[in-house]
């Protein structure tokens, strides 16, 4: 199929572009970070394909497959790749480095570019994703930030990763807030792969002789599941706890999650998922509210009675070093007050 060795994750720096010739859908759900989707079969066409070969007979769904892919190629020599100049160098991965990857780099080749195919492909980046975690995270000069529901955790990590700090803004890379609440109004959670992906991406910038600062999180954000290697380091990193009054934490929740009064038939949906560990009669009365668009009485009730306790009871138990927290007391959670507490927390960190 080739002339010259397929090249390996290390080499990904080499290229010019990166070519994901997978379906739409393998895409979707994970791929390279700045990989770009021209699918040789697209979803419709993989899963056609895919039938033939076990319904009637693998030479079918080869033929087929075969005129599948010319045309598809045809497409992206015409569209995609028009203005590509003749020095152009692509690389170009499948799910394995097979057949499409192989048939995408032959013309490519034909044409005149130095396209070149990844090493197993899609598969060997996985791989280097896990392996990445698995070796990385262990190592991490963790300083874990903890705090009270509104005490603005997200924004003083984000105001760290501004003044130059390592940050692992993991509530980013899910694409959610982390609480019942939490989902982002029209955004979707990435794939749990994906989640990894960007973690991987992540760790892989990381100056391991410093500090690197996370938000204390459960097991899970919304449906995606914290890899069990951070989970465990995360439970034994030393802890800052960032403080700030009921007053100032409300203030901000109502900034923060304003959205949530736009769609109140959700957010009494959500709520309802609360009846078992608050009853019916309190969950009832926050559904009311919410249909109401009454978010200051809401969230009041929601922090003195579900969140603060919740608070309380888990950080002791998920943080060995809880008992030995250093703290940031906040005066208030506007800009000014969060850019102060990123000072006062690097400067604990360091």
């Amino acid at each position: 199929m080739s002339h010259r060795q397929p090249v390996r994750i290390a080499d990904l720096h080499q290229f010019d572009t990166l070519i994901d010739a997978r379906s739409p859908a393998e895409f979707a759900l994970d791929h390279i970070p700045g990989a770009i989707n021209c699918p040789v079969l697209d979803n419709e066409e993989r899963a056609q394909i895919g039938t033939i070969y076990k319904q009637v007979s693998p030479f079918e769904a080869k033929r087929l497959g075969a005129a599948m892919v010319s045309a598809n190629l045809a497409r992206h020599l015409r569209e995609t790749f028009t203005d590509k100049p003749a020095n152009w160098k692509p690389l170009v991965y499948c799910w394995r480095g097979g057949l499409r990857s192989g048939s995408m780099v032959t013309w490519l080749r034909l044409v005149g570019w130095d396209a070149q195919q990844l090493a197993n492909g899609y598969k060997a980046y996985r791989g280097h994703v896990i392996s990445l975690i698995d070796t990385l995270v262990p190592q991490l000069r963790l300083q874990v930030l903890c705090g009270a529901t509104g005490s603005a955790k997200t924004r003083v990590l984000h105001a760290l990763a501004q003044d130059g700090a390592q940050v692992l803004d993991l509530e980013g890379y899910a694409s959610h807030k982390g609480s019942l609440l939490g989902s982002l109004p029209g955004v979707e959670q990435p794939s749990q792969k994906y989640f990894e992906t960007l973690l991987a991406r992540q760790l892989e910038t990381f100056d391991l002789s410093r500090p690197v600062y996370v938000e204390g999180e459960s097991v899970k954000i919304g449906r995606i599941s914290l890899p069990l290697v951070l989970v465990e380091r995360m439970r034994h990193a030393p802890v800052i706890e960032l403080r700030a009054s009921q007053q100032a934490r409300l203030d901000y929740l109502l900034r923060d999650y304003a959205y949530l009064g736009d769609d109140p038939q959700a957010l009494a949906g959500r709520l309802g998922l609360l009846k078992e560990l608050q009853g019916k009669e309190v969950v009832s009365r926050w559904q009311a509210w919410a249909g109401q668009r009454n978010l200051p009485l809401l969230f009041s009730e929601l922090m003195e009675l579900h969140y603060d306790p919740h608070y309380e009871r888990s950080q002791s138990r998920h943080f060995s070093q809880w008992q030995s927290r250093r703290t940031v007391q906040a005066d208030g959670l506007g800009e000014a007050d969060i850019a102060e507490a990123a000072r006062q927390v690097a400067s604990l960190g360091g």
